[in-house]
């Protein structure tokens, strides 16, 4: 689908929220962009035009991300203008040499996705949206190396300091610059590549097409679209990227291009509203996701997964995309990962991480490890992966490893996936608390500032959903009175834990057994001393089954109307965080300690 200027104005209808904008931004009305030829590849590069995007799939084997290097965005201070290594280590990762990336391919890797932030290297607040040259440079010398090394290369366009929030904002001017800012650089972009072949893949953006084009910055506030019009503008975009690319020519008519899913959240991403785009080329197109399921163990502090119900979610999971590959799509998983904390590789890790590669192999989709400096799998020093097990599976699962006869990979996948599942427990719960419904349970939701500390995050009570060596004391409730629950962090790896994500107290059963029972918050310590609250908080139920009260939840943006309550039966001022968790007595906690008094509602 195209949109005219008209058609992006329409947009408007569909917004919820005004607009007002904080400081200058400079419209640009004239784009001149420069020549961008490479200086490496002058003559265009055999391309195979039979390859249908299937078949790909098929031959591009394991993949792994060169993470938080080309994506990593300037601090305050820098310009468009700095030597591109300069932004290749801001967030803690050495400068890419040829040799970590023959590194990769010799751990079993296929493909490298490499994560880029154009904006770095263009001056686009002050509407000049020229990429410096040497910046395109430094990326297409990672791309050499990567295609030198036999390896199939995706690039895209990352994160990229938020400017996707352009394309929310209500007034169309800024709508406009999002989409010449957008135009700008794939023109850049695929005009220097345009002689490499298939080898080298475009993705058009990242997790950002979809609710995040709403996202602010300190130029302009959070954007207006509602769900229908941030899928409707992601369809645009993924169409513009598609038109600017095949426009441009040459190898470019051709080019397999990844289309990044909305959110690349596999459910929001198979939502009927969400379009591929139309394409002059047949059987060109890939769709790309990302898979970080369920989040309190694969991106949060949680040590263990493995139920029956867990493989049963990520089986079905992988199974939804499969509507793509009718259709005609490669599919890959762009990113995914049981994220190591603290550098110490969960419980877990292998099963599950062999049953997302189990899953690829039966759906002919690409699976592209998520590693950067602080969620290390590959060590760029020693070049390999630093897990043994984790090794030995993906060089068995490189392309030149596996069995060539698909229908016997795809056999093998399915028989270890069923074995798998079939085998597994119902249950990893040890905790005779556990499925008890005839009392209260109180227990504290915690996650540390970074994600890499938590404790049974949610309303359900799941004491095994924590980081490896906390211990906590979670609470009996049988009736009114007062009450304690503690985490010791102390015998954890790191020993502590710092800061906030988020925290709440749950007792679970709660509102069928006490219905309208309140949480009065009486003490907190932490490291056996009392700390402050900044305001009271208010008792509430997410789910109707569980009753909380929230002590940091930045989500909560409003108070709700209905269905709170406190112990006195005041409500005024009452606040979703009630800790300053930016205060120093939240850093280096080794032992959390909350007593409570629990009882009828006024």
């Amino acid at each position: 689908m195209k949109l005219s200027r008209k058609g992006l104005s329409l947009l408007a209808g569909l917004c919820l929220i005004s607009t007002s904008f904080a400081q200058e931004f400079v419209h640009n009305k004239n784009v001149k962009l420069p020549d961008t030829s490479s200086s490496k590849v002058t003559k265009a590069q055999d391309m195979d035009k039979k390859l249908t995007a299937i078949e790909l799939s098929k031959i591009m084997g394991n993949g792994i991300n060169l993470g938080n290097t080309m994506e990593a965005y300037k601090s305050a201070g820098m310009s468009s203008k700095e030597a591109a290594t300069a932004y290749e280590v801001l967030w803690g990762q050495p400068v890419t040499t040829q040799a970590m990336i023959k590194g990769y391919k010799a751990a079993g890797f296929d493909t490298l996705r490499i994560p880029v932030a154009w904006t770095n290297a263009i001056d686009y607040l002050n509407g000049d949206y020229t990429i410096n040259k040497d910046y395109l440079d430094r990326v297409e010398t990672i791309v050499s190396w990567a295609i030198d090394a036999g390896m199939y290369v995706i690039i895209n366009d990352h994160w990229d300091g938020g400017w996707w929030g352009l394309f929310g904002q209500r007034d169309a001017a800024y709508r406009d610059d999002a989409v010449a800012l957008y135009k700008a650089i794939w023109t850049q972009v695929g005009n220097r590549f345009i002689n490499y072949s298939e080898k080298l893949i475009f993705e058009g953006g990242n997790e950002e097409i979809g609710d995040r084009l709403n996202d602010p910055s300190k130029y302009w506030k959070k954007g207006a679209l509602n769900e229908a019009g941030c899928y409707t503008m992601a369809n645009y975009i993924n169409q513009l990227f598609v038109d600017t690319i095949r426009a441009q020519g040459g190898n470019n008519k051709d080019r397999f291009l990844l289309i990044p899913g909305y959110n690349t959240n596999i459910d929001k991403t198979c939502d009927s509203r969400f379009k591929m785009p139309k394409d002059s080329a047949k059987e060109r197109l890939l769709i790309s996701v990302h898979y970080y399921d369920p989040s309190d163990f694969a991106i949060g502090g949680g040590d263990l997964w493995g139920t029956k119900e867990n493989y049963n979610y990520q089986n079905k999971q992988f199974k939804k995309m499969e509507k793509f590959t009718k259709e005609g799509y490669g599919v890959i998983i762009g990113e995914y990962g049981a994220l190591p904390n603290e550098g110490s590789y969960k419980t877990s890790t292998l099963i599950w991480t062999k049953n997302v590669m189990d899953n690829c192999d039966l759906y002919n989709f690409v699976p592209v490890l998520w590693d950067t400096g602080s969620y290390c799998f590959y060590d760029k020093a020693k070049a390999k992966i630093q897990y043994k097990e984790l090794e030995d599976l993906y060089k068995a699962r490189a392309f030149v490893n596996e069995d060539k006869n698909y229908k016997k990979v795809q056999k093998t996948a399915a028989d270890n996936i069923k074995k798998a599942q079939s085998s597994a427990a119902d249950t990893l719960e040890n905790n005779p608390l556990v499925g008890r419904t005839d009392i209260g349970i109180a227990y504290i939701m915690f996650s540390d500032a970074n994600w890499n500390v938590t404790y049974s995050v949610g309303d359900e009570y799941k004491p095994s959903s924590k980081t490896k060596g906390l211990k906590a004391v979670d609470a009996e409730i049988k009736g009114p009175g007062t009450y304690t629950v503690s985490l010791d962090f102390s015998e954890m790896k790191a020993g502590k834990a710092s800061g906030f994500s988020f925290s709440a107290i749950g007792i679970a059963n709660g509102e069928a057994l006490f219905p309208n029972y309140a949480i009065e918050i009486k003490e907190i310590k932490v490291n056996g001393n009392p700390v402050q609250t900044k305001a009271k908080g208010y008792t509430c139920s997410d789910d109707g089954k569980t009753t909380r009260i929230n002590l940091v939840n930045d989500w909560v943006t409003s108070i709700p109307k209905k269905g709170i309550r406190t112990m006195d039966g005041n409500l005024n001022g009452v606040k979703a965080t009630i800790l300053d968790k930016y205060s120093k007595d939240y850093i280096g906690m080794t032992k959390m300690e909350i007593t409570f008094e629990y009882g009828p509602a006024k």
